[in-house]
C-alpha cells in the first residue's frame, strides 16, 4: 500500500504517472513510481500486471502533420 497522502493513483489508473518516484535509474531510462509502474524514458511503461503501455510521447511542432 502507498504511504503516501494523499493515496498515489493506482497502476490502472488514467493518472497512473502522477505517482510518487520510488527509484530512478536514467543512465538506464527507467524509474519505478510508488504503484509499481516502470516508466521509461521513451514514456512507454510496464504495469504491475505485466501490460504493456506503448511510448506516447507528445509530436513536437515539427512532426505534427496538418490536412490541406
Amino acid at each position: 500500500m502507498c504511504p503516501h497522502q494523499p493515496t498515489c493513483p493506482s497502476a490502472d489508473s488514467a493518472d497512473r504517472e502522477a505517482a510518487h518516484l520510488v527509484a530512478a535509474y536514467p543512465e538506464q531510462g527507467w524509474s519505478l513510481l510508488c504503484n509499481g509502474v516502470l516508466c521509461f524514458e521513451d514514456t512507454g511503461e510496464l504495469l504491475p500486471d505485466g501490460q504493456i503501455i506503448a511510448p506516447h510521447r507528445a509530436l513536437g511542432t515539427d512532426q505534427v502533420v496538418t490536412a490541406a
